[in-house]
């Protein structure tokens, strides 16, 4: 008599390979998926950050070089599309956090994700090694957001603002939004 073989519920492999699917009550939790769409795109996703902050600038540097499908777009929380997005969202006006919003496509509604729910959709982005990251999502949400909050808290005493600015070329200068 053949036996069958079970599929695992949770496997390694997909988690890595960015297909884990993390659900909660808040509304900022979804599927975590790497999306591999056009550059320019207006339904790719926008990652927004605080200019001023040295950190911060060295996240987005850090992201420019190792992402692998260049479709994300950024954008300065104190720019005209941070101020539109903080029109939207009022509650984002409080929050000292880099934002990732993944905006609505036909029925589907802009997502917004804060914190932690943030700097995971970046590692999934990121692909490969960094993918590794997803992995965050199994710890509770809350003990998540307390370390990024020390690292917010503390950002402008980690790093300094660079001598001098990186020169983007023409490919990456058209996705940031301002």
């Amino acid at each position: 008599m053949a036996s069958k073989i079970r599929e695992p519920l949770f496997s390694v492999s997909g988690v890595i390979r960015g297909i884990v699917t993390f659900d909660s009550l808040s509304e900022r939790s979804v599927n975590i998926r790497t999306r591999r769409e056009k550059t320019g795109n207006p339904n790719a996703a926008v990652l927004f950050y605080d200019g001023t902050c040295g950190f911060c600038n060295g996240m987005v540097r850090f992201i420019l070089d190792h992402e692998r499908s260049n479709t994300l777009r950024y954008a300065t929380l104190h720019g005209k599309s941070g101020a539109a997005l903080i029109k939207r969202h009022p509650y984002l006006s409080e929050i000292d956090s880099v934002i990732w919003v993944e905006p609505g496509a036909g029925r589907r509604t802009e997502q917004v994700f804060v914190r932690s729910d943030a700097a995971l959709r970046v590692a999934s982005y990121l692909g490969g090694f960094w993918r590794i990251g997803v992995l965050g999502c199994v710890i509770p949400r809350l003990f998540r957001d307390a370390v990024y909050d020390f690292v917010a808290r503390h950002r402008h005493r980690l790093t300094r603002r660079p001598a001098s600015c990186r020169v983007l070329s023409g490919q990456d200068r058209s996705r940031f939004l301002d």
